[in-house]
Parts: structure tokens; sequence; C-alpha cells
């Protein structure tokens, strides 16, 4: 029997190495569960009170390594249609032209460059927000992600919340009516508060012998 030549050995250790990547990279992929996050937002209106919404619609992927969260990775998507400030009206007006236009731009999109550690449970979570195609770097702080819990199914699951702020006008959202004082209906200082529930799912189990 005849030894591998140099190449062919060297071929074999790559495809392992590029194996056991992928396993790892699977082992510490979590999705983000869209029935338990949402990601809501609060801005001022006429300068006297906050009115607050939702939106419902967040899915994605992230890539979390409890040992060492600073290597994470998280791509998450937005439903732009999925606004719902408890009022029809606004909600119309939010998913128009005036302000997300959802017909041309249905979605918003987030996707990381680095995550540090700032304090114990805490990160900062830097990346790049995409809102009515208009791509901008922001700074989130995290707090979390939790233990992670098993469920009965064994999948396992953690969360975390992450906040920023940002101006609006950065990412195109001009329209603002006036008031008779001069001053704007709409503050421009916008809060984000990202809260996400991430699973990763144990391997789907073998049907059913009909038993």
């Amino acid at each position: 029997m005849s030894l591998p030549t140099p190449k062919s050995a060297f071929l074999v250790f790559l495809a392992c190495v590029l194996l056991a990547i992928g396993a790892y990279a699977q082992s510490n992929t979590w999705s983000i569960d869209p029935n338990h996050s949402s990601a809501q937002f609060t801005v001022r209106h006429m300068m006297i009170s906050n009115v607050k919404g939702t939106f419902s619609k967040v899915s994605g992927m992230v890539q979390y390594d409890a040992a060492d969260p600073t290597k994470s990775v998280v791509d998450a998507t937005i439903e732009v249609g999925s606004v719902d400030t408890h009022q029809e009206g606004r909600d119309r007006d939010l998913r128009s032209a005036n302000f997300f236009d959802a017909e041309k731009y249905p979605t918003m999109t987030f996707k990381s460059k680095k995550v540090e550690s700032s304090a114990p449970g805490k990160l900062k979570m830097t990346g790049d927000l995409t809102i009515r195609g208009v791509t901008k770097e922001v700074e989130f702080d995290v707090d979390g992600p939790s233990p992670a819990i098993k469920d009965a199914q064994g999948n396992m699951h953690t969360g975390a919340e992450a906040t920023a702020k940002i101006n609006r006008r950065d990412f195109g959202l001009m329209y603002n009516r006036m008031l008779e004082t001069g001053g704007a209906v709409v503050g421009d200082d916008v809060q984000i508060t990202l809260d996400v529930e991430m699973v990763k799912r144990t391997a789907a189990p073998r049907a059913s012998d009909g038993k």
C-alpha cells in the first residue's frame, strides 16, 4: 500500500480543519426567535410627551459563544410593516413615504462589526444599521446575554436587551409637520430598544416508526 503524498496529506488535513470550523460555527449559531423578540422605539411628540412604538417582526442569526461574547456576530432584520403605535392612522403614516416607505423599503437591518465588553454582563456592540436604504454606524449598549436555559425539547434559550439613540434625519426620515409656534411635531432623536430571545435548537428528531 502506497503512502499518501505530502500534497494529499495536506489536503486531508485542510478538509478536517474546515469541517471542524464548520461544526464549531454551527454549534454556536443561534436563531432570533421572532415570537419572543421585538424592536421598540421612543420619540418625543410636540416636546411634551413620549410616543412609543414596536416593530413586532424581528428575525436573524447570531454567532454567540458564552465563553467569549466579544466574538459574537449579529445579523438581524426588522419588517417595517409590523410597526405598531396603537393608533392605526399614525401607523399608516409611518408606513407611508412620509417616513419609512415600507413599500419601497420593506425591511431595516443591523449587521454587527465589533463587540466589546464594557462591564460584567454588559457589552458594547457596533455595527451598520440600515433604514430606508441609508446605512449608518450605530453603537448599542447590550445588557446580557442571559445564562442559557434548556426547554423541554432540549433547545437552548438566551436573551439580551440592546439600546441605542439615533437621529432619524440621518436615515432620510426628514418629514415633519410644524406647529404654529414653529416647533416640530416629532422630535429628531429616537431611542431604540431591541429585546431579543435567541434559541439554539437540537438536531431534528428522527421520523417516527408509526408506533
